[in-house]
């Protein structure tokens, strides 16, 4: 069974920085994409970066610049460096995983989110 457990959330001051995690277990974790999404109140779930199996990184425009994801497959984890963050980055940050089968079905994968405060 697939699990994907997020840390490192938390409050911060308005310009700080933190580092998400994100550690999976249940699947071969080095050959699949992992993604970031978010989620702020009242807003619908937005794509915030995403790293593929060969470590290609891609970022949502309104990210770029301030956020580096990357992985250890070692350690099967998915990091998301958040820099300069502002108040508008207040959201719940979830991992996600996909698997496609024979049928061209996909599964989704989520964790339970972590909480990230932006308030000074």
């Amino acid at each position: 069974q697939v699990h994907l457990v997020e840390s490192g959330g938390g409050l911060v001051q308005p310009g700080g920085s933190l580092r998400l995690s994100c550690a999976a277990s249940g699947i071969i974790f080095e050959i699949y994409a992992v993604h970031w999404y978010r989620q702020a109140p009242a807003k619908g779930r937005e794509l915030v970066a995403t790293i593929d199996s060969g470590g290609t990184t891609n970022y949502a425009d309104a990210m770029k610049g301030r956020v580096t994801i990357s992985r250890e497959n070692a350690k099967n984890t998915v990091y998301l460096q958040m820099n300069s963050l502002k108040p508008e980055g207040t959201a719940v940050y979830y991992c996600n995983a996909y698997t496609i089968d024979w049928r061209s079905r996909r599964t989704d994968y989520w964790g339970q989110g972590t909480q990230v405060t932006v308030s000074s």
